[in-house]
């Protein structure tokens, strides 16, 4: 009876020990079986991405021509909140530089206006396909806010410049690849609707201009989801 009791005594710690160290297998052990997505968890990703203004449309008044931003690489990190194993909302946080220039206007090919940052964050509540699934894509819609600050003029003839903030619609699509555990690859891919009005002081005058920016936002990250 004593060795019965002793061998289930063992046996029940064996398993207890076995629960444990699956549950509680630290993060950085990456030979876990994935886990998928599920509700009422948070997700938070690393990414790089690339910001490339589209420069879809421009007015700009005495000089005419239009208004080009430039690309530019930045990290970004984002937030999600899954409400549901499909439904998630997405908040992210980057900011970037981009140099500003004025292209066949009255004053020659290219006129340099200056550079500027941009703080663009954006929320969007996203579908998720496949939430229990290695390989998971989602399509999402939101909202974008677009701060400018910093904003510095060339060398003359531009003495000051500045940007309006502006807001507009954003849609998304991506992929997470939930390689281990509760570890995600993710390929991420934004298109945000942005209107800015630009005032240019140079040559004793104030040049107006409006362009659509239409940032296209292209990242690829890791993703840990708690």
């Amino acid at each position: 009876m004593k060795k019965t009791l002793f061998a289930g005594t063992i046996l029940g710690a064996m398993a207890f020990t076995f629960a444990a160290n699956a549950q509680f297998a630290p993060p950085w052990d990456l030979n876990q079986q994935p886990v998928g997505k599920t509700a009422n968890s948070f997700m938070v990703r690393l990414r790089a991405i690339g910001v490339v203004p589209l420069n879809s449309a421009s007015t700009v008044d005495i000089i005419g021509g239009n208004v080009s931003a430039t690309a530019q690489a930045a990290p970004e990190i984002d937030f999600s909140y899954f409400l549901t194993d499909n439904i998630a909302f997405e908040l992210i946080a980057a900011s970037t530089r981009h140099n500003v220039s004025v292209t066949n206007s009255a004053l020659g090919g290219r006129v340099d206006v200056g550079s500027t940052w941009v703080l663009p964050p954006t929320l969007t509540v996203q579908y998720h396909f496949a939430p229990k699934s290695q390989w998971s894509p989602y399509l999402g819609i939101g909202i974008n806010g677009s701060f400018f600050y910093a904003t510095h003029p060339s060398n003359p003839p531009v003495t000051h410049w500045t940007l309006s903030n502006g807001v507009g619609a954003a849609v998304q699509a991506g992929i997470d690849y939930n390689f281990s555990g509760h570890w995600f690859l993710n390929f991420d891919i934004k298109q945000i609707f942005l209107k800015t009005t630009a005032k240019v002081d140079a040559l004793g005058t104030t040049v107006k201009a409006d362009t659509w920016l239409n940032p296209l936002v292209i990242g690829f990250g890791i993703g840990y989801r708690f």
